[in-house]
């Protein structure tokens, strides 16, 4: 499926993608459980390193034996891009925009959301084909941020990711987000009351 196509049809209800970084498989497989049941579609798992393949592996088949949906982040190079795939990911993130591997995913039928930071880097996507894009790190860059670039990129689907939580999740939504991207709610045990006003 074509990644703006895919990005907005599971984003359209719940506009919350639950990332597990640094996880062991079995944590990784309970809070996925978790997030699933609380009706977020996306969950994605950073593959940084091969430390974490073994999480996203137990992942993918969890999400494989409930019909649910696993991608894998910080994929950077094509080489992670094919092992991903291979394993059974169904969405990949990364941190910035390489052209090489945006043109591989399209290649592959993955759908993939490219990071950004900067006009220039915004422009350089869109002009890829991409209209959903991960804005990291977003609590560095800010919800002003956010308002500005809708200016000049009004069709773009910011999913902020970076130090997204309970405090600022909704700000970012209101700012003009598509999504946004949480991991350390899910994790530390916090309040989760404040996802039913995410919507």
């Amino acid at each position: 499926m074509e990644s703006t196509e895919f990005f907005s049809k599971h984003f359209e209800e719940r506009p919350i993608m639950a990332i597990f970084r640094g996880q062991s498989p079995a944590r990784t497989v309970e809070l996925c459980r978790t997030v699933w049941a609380l009706g977020i579609d996306l969950v994605e798992i950073p593959v940084q390193s091969e430390v974490a393949i073994p999480s996203l592996r137990a992942a993918i088949a969890e999400a494989r034996s409930s019909g649910r949906i696993v991608g894998a982040g910080t994929v950077t190079t094509l080489e992670q891009l094919r092992e991903v795939k291979q394993l059974g990911a169904m969405f990949t993130v990364a941190p910035g925009f390489a052209d090489d591997v945006a043109r591989e995913s399209a290649r592959l039928d993955i759908p993939h959301l490219p990071g950004v930071a900067t006009a220039t880097e915004i422009s350089h996507a869109v002009r890829g084909g991409f209209r959903w894009l991960k804005a990291f790190p977003a609590a560095q860059l800010g919800t002003g941020w956010v308002r500005a670039q809708h200016g000049p990129f009004p069709s773009v689907k910011f999913v902020a990711t970076g130090g997204i939580d309970a405090d600022n999740a909704a700000d970012f939504l209101a700012s003009g987000c598509g999504a946004v991207s949480i991991g350390s709610a899910f994790t530390s045990g916090s309040d989760l009351a404040f996802l039913d006003n995410l919507k």
